[in-house]
Order: structure tokens, then sequence, then C-alpha cells
């Protein structure tokens, strides 16, 4: 029993695959977008460097406020993002963009009410209808066949759900895609409104466009009615923290969903998580931070056109029929599966991608990368492009 007993107490598991994850570092190109801490406000660093443990508390002490009603710091921080994304109400999120999305979900959809859904939505929202009763109505985005990945939803295709289902109550997106894939809000927002139609977009992964001009216009400003950004994607807090916006003229009443997030939500939220949202919204405003946004944006240009010129590497870019998002790659090999890529990458280049398919890869230009890294990149896919690491060896 003393033997069985010393084996428990000596062997923490995910401690020591943690301990072992940290010895060997990988080149990164996948979320969070803070690669390693590279791109985190100093001040929160430099406490993180000094004892962490202190951020490990929850909101019941002074100086700190509380989450649920918002009060004391964490209602001054709320305050401060939503005022950076322009709207009259930011909700910091714990448990990442899924809370926000079942909080909306339970606030504007009453049992069977109809829903207009994009059929590539995140399980979240999927779930957040089955909470909800929703009776689903899907909608199918643009299929790029050469890509084997969803595309765009068109505000065509809104209006024809529309009305076929003129009792619906609520049009829920998805803008990004997972790739990138940009679709037209500002016209699907139009076209809610003419029908007088409550809009969701969940953007989970555009959490950098208000930051820049240079990126997609976000649907804060395209006249959506609650919008999610899942900041630990790609703006540099932790994982699972994430915000959710209510615009200034949103057709949703701020206090029904407050009062539905505090009925799902933690009782017992995260300091450090928390903590590291304020972060992240504090440097992405700060001209360092914008820096950061700026020379990111330029860097996955950068990567693109050093792939575009190597032989048999495609990447897929904006054309006629296609937006994106240019920090999110997505990418194809002749010959070889994304899946086998990203094998040959992570044992032979020590270097990790966000996803792959049986037709191409993702790799995200993140914040916290450097030139070196997308040096570093670039020659390794023109070295598996030249090596022909097909499955057929």
């Amino acid at each position: 029993m003393e033997d069985l007993k010393k084996t428990f107490v000596n062997k923490a598991p995910l401690v020591e695959a943690l301990s072992e994850y940290s010895k060997h570092p990988c080149v990164q190109f996948h979320i969070p977008g803070h690669t390693r801490g590279n791109a985190i406000l100093p001040k929160f660093k430099e406490i993180l460097n000094q004892n962490v443990s202190l951020l490990d508390t929850t909101d019941e002490f002074d100086n700190l406020g509380t989450l649920h009603p918002a009060t004391g710091a964490i209602k001054e921080a709320q305050d401060l993002c939503a005022k950076a994304f322009g709207v009259q109400k930011s909700f910091f999120l714990l448990n990442g963009s899924t809370i926000g999305n079942l909080a909306l979900a339970i606030t504007k959809i009453k049992p069977k009410d109809k829903v207009i859904i994009a059929r590539n939505s995140h399980r979240s929202v999927i779930s957040g209808m089955i909470f909800a009763d929703a009776n689903p109505i899907w909608l199918l985005p643009e299929k790029l066949e050469k890509w084997g990945i969803w595309g765009a939803i068109t505000p065509q295709k809104v209006e024809q759900s529309i009305k076929e289902n003129p009792d619906a109550k609520l049009v829920w997106i998805t803008n990004p895609t997972y790739e990138g894939v940009v679709s037209d809000v500002e016209g699907i927002a139009n076209v809610c409104k003419k029908y007088n139609i409550t809009l969701f977009v969940d953007e989970a992964h555009g959490s950098l466009w208000n930051f820049s001009d240079k990126l997609p216009k976000s649907a804060i400003e395209c006249g959506a009615d609650a919008v999610v950004h899942s900041f630990h994607k790609t703006a540099g807090s932790f994982s699972q923290s994430s915000v959710l916006h209510i615009p200034k003229n949103s057709s949703l009443k701020v206090d029904e969903v407050e009062s539905n997030l505090r009925l799902i939500h933690t009782t017992s939220p995260s300091i450090l998580l928390l903590s590291s949202l304020d972060a992240a919204r504090a440097y992405l405003s700060s001209p360092e931070g914008q820096n950061a946004v700026d020379k990111n944006i330029e860097r996955a240009k950068y990567i693109r056109k050093g792939l575009s010129q190597i032989e048999h590497v495609h990447v897929l870019e904006k054309e006629e029929n296609i937006d994106i998002d240019p920090t999110k790659m997505y990418i194809q090999i002749d010959g070889m599966s994304g899946a086998r890529v990203e094998t040959v990458l992570e044992l032979e280049f020590q270097t990790e991608i966000e996803s792959s398919n049986n037709k191409g890869f993702l790799a995200l230009s993140n914040i916290g990368n450097t030139q070196g890294e997308a040096d570093f990149f670039i020659d390794a896919i023109k070295q598996i492009a030249k090596a022909s690491f097909s499955e057929l060896e």
C-alpha cells in the first residue's frame, strides 16, 4: 500500500508532459496568437515572470472587482474594451467564445423559433441551438472545390432563405471561416435590416480586424447585432478567454444578455484569464501593439510572396469572388496531402501549424511571430516541395 501511495504522490503526468514539452520548443504558426509570450503587454509579462501564482485568484477580493455584475477593475477593463471596439458593451468570457454563443442563443431564441444558421458554424453555436430548442434552417456556404474548404456566405443566399422562411427570427453566420475566407457581412446585414431580422456573427477568428484597416472590416462596423471574438486565438490573450460585443445599434437588450451570461458563466472566474484579456486589449491599443499588427500583416504578405515563387506550392489568395484574411495562410503542395505536410514539418523541421486536411494545411501568421521564423517557414516549405515527401515513398 505504501508503494502504491508513493507512486500516486510522486506522479503528476500533466505537469511532466508540460515540462517535457517546454524543453523542445517548435516554430509556431498556430493558436495562441501571442506565440510563446512574444506579443504580450510588457507589464503583464513582468507580473507573470515574477510570480504567476499571484494571479491564481478569483473575483472576491478588494481592488479586483466582480465579474457578475461587473464592478471595480473588471468593470473598468470591460468598459475600456468596449471603447476600443466602439460598442455599447463588451463582456469578458471564460470557457472561450462558447459561453458567449450559448448566452446569445438563450437570449434571442424561443422554443421552435426558426434560425437561419450557417452549416459551417462552430459546435458551440449548434449547442446553443439545442439549448434553446431552435428550429435550424441550414445555410450552405459556397464550396471551394479546388481547395476542399468552405467559402463565403452570400447576401443573395441569405435573402433567398429569409424569403423562403419569412417567420425566421435570426440569421447566425460564421465569419471568417476557419481558413480565413471572408463573407460580405455588410451586405448580409443590409438584407437582415431590410427584413427586420436579427444578425449574430461568430467572428471568433477576426479579433484583430478592429486594429487595422488593412484587415477585413469587423461585423461590429457592418451592422451585426452581436459579435463574438476569440481573443485567445489571434489577439494574444490566454486560452479560453474571449469577448462578446453588443454594438451600439443592436436590437438586443444588454441587461438580458448579462443576465443569461450570469446564468451559465462560472462563479469562480480566473483573474489570470480576465487579466490576459485586459492586457491583450491594452497591448493592441498601444503604439507597440499597433506596430506588431502592422508588421504581422506585412510578414504574412512576405510569406505568401515567398511561397508563391516555389514550384508546386499554392496559397489561397484574394480573387474576384474570394476575399480573405491575409494572416491565415491556407496552402497546398502538389502530390501531398495537408496531413502529410503537417507531419513532415513537425518531424523534420520542428514546426507546428494550425491544422490540415486531405487537400491542404493552414498556417497562421501571428503577432508573436518573427521575421526569422517567416524565412525559416518559407525555406522549410521549399525543401519539402523539392524533396517531394509524397505518400508513395
